[in-house]
């Protein structure tokens, strides 16, 4: 058990060191710019590392800890504050890397709302509906500020306006990603790994577009959510919580606005959706799974991805791992998004749905009877095995 500790800990280390790496080299060109990022992710990293012991000690205090159910798949009562370690990270980059410098108040004061509604959640379990309303409300005040999708540019179509649709298109791009990734948070390490790999692919792009806010707010969200997840990785000694959840997906919403600002192109609009592929997979089956099933959409249940990988056999700490590599797929497969022809971002977003389609039929995401493209494809490859002639 220490010996795979001790493995799981290496692994992170070297995976946030290559990543270190590719953005270092992509950074930007300014010496000082480059030094102040790398010193807010560092920064953002350490800190966490140094606080979370103490969210731990202060969620069992307060009793804001997560109790087994028959939903989850822990087996003892774990404090689920670790959000707030994350949230402490940021705020150390944030100055360290003078985002305190730029005009982004909206942006921080919808964090905050994120955050304090993330720690009452933690601690009192608050209803749907009210979750909802801090989350409309911190979207809200991001749409004040002027940060929203104004026009998209469509191929042979020109541009679109979106005039007073603006707005409700971009708080609905806020609440969605912000409750995606809350959805995934379902085992040690899942949420905040793949949050990692989502945040690390925005960073990779950013860095390579000459983008410099964008990237260092990505590597301070970076250097939390790694620091955190030698927590985190199972076996987790605390939960990121709402609070940490609510968090990632709020800044990961808000970082892919930031790439969107203003106006898009039909096809860097699905960038950001490829990268968030994951979470966007278990949600949009989720919502299906209780449409087919009858069920109320917000009704919990123990079908995500995560559940269906566990039933099929996978271990705890393998069922992660497939999710990451899944999540690799998806950000790699946006990285040449971005850098192919139309008929190649077809070809390629035509090839990510077949694949997912195949791997919800395969595990039973919908149900055990839902195979229409697996079926498909028995009854195609069982009539060109038929001899004619030979049929009685």
């Amino acid at each position: 058990m220490y010996k795979m500790m001790i493995f799981d800990k290496l692994s992170l280390l070297l995976s946030s060191y290559m990543i270190r790496l590719i953005l270092f080299k992509y950074a930007y060109k300014g010496n000082y710019m480059s030094t102040q990022t790398i010193l807010a992710f560092f920064a953002s990293f350490i800190t966490v590392l140094l606080v979370t012991p103490f969210v731990m000690k202060l969620a069992v205090k307060i009793g804001a800890t997560d109790k087994p159910n028959h939903r989850k798949v822990h087996a003892k009562v774990m404090p689920r504050l670790g959000g707030l370690a994350i949230f402490i990270g940021v705020v150390v980059g944030y100055f360290v890397g003078g985002l305190h410098n730029h005009q982004i108040t909206g942006i921080t004061v919808g964090g905050l709302v994120i955050i304090l509604i993330g720690i009452l959640d933690d601690k009192y379990e608050l209803s749907a509906k009210v979750k909802l309303l801090g989350q409309l409300a911190a979207a809200g005040v991001v749409v004040v500020s002027g940060l929203t999708v104004e026009f998209i540019h469509i191929p042979t179509v020109g541009v679109v306006e979106f005039g007073v649709w603006a707005i409700p298109i971009t708080i609905f791009w806020i609440v969605g990603i912000t409750n995606a990734i809350n959805l995934i948070d379902g085992l040690d390490g899942l949420a905040a790994g793949v949050s990692v790999i989502v945040i690390g692919t925005i960073a990779v792009m950013a860095g390579l577009a000459g983008k410099e806010m964008i990237l260092l707010i990505a590597l301070i969200f970076m250097g939390s959510t790694v620091g955190f997840l030698f927590f985190n990785f199972h076996p987790a000694k605390i939960f990121m919580g709402d609070t940490g959840a609510l968090f990632l997906g709020y800044g990961i919403a808000i970082l892919s606005l930031l790439g969107l600002y203003k106006s898009v192109t039909l096809f860097s609009f699905v960038v950001p959706i490829i990268i968030l592929g994951v979470p966007i997979f278990d949600t949009t089956y989720a919502i299906i799974r209780r449409i087919v099933n009858k069920k109320p959409i917000s009704s919990p249940d123990k079908s995500h991805l995560h559940h269906r990988l566990l039933a099929i056999g996978f271990s705890h700490r393998n069922t992660v791992l497939v999710i990451y590599s899944l999540g690799f797929v998806f950000s790699a497969s946006a990285l040449l998004f971005s850098r192919t022809t139309i008929w190649g971002t077809i070809i390629l977003l035509f090839i990510l749905l077949l694949m997912v389609e195949v791997i919800a039929e395969m595990i039973g995401l919908i149900n055990d009877r839902y195979k229409p493209v697996i079926s498909l494809f028995r009854r195609v490859v069982g009539n060109k095995r038929r001899v004619p002639g030979r049929e009685h």
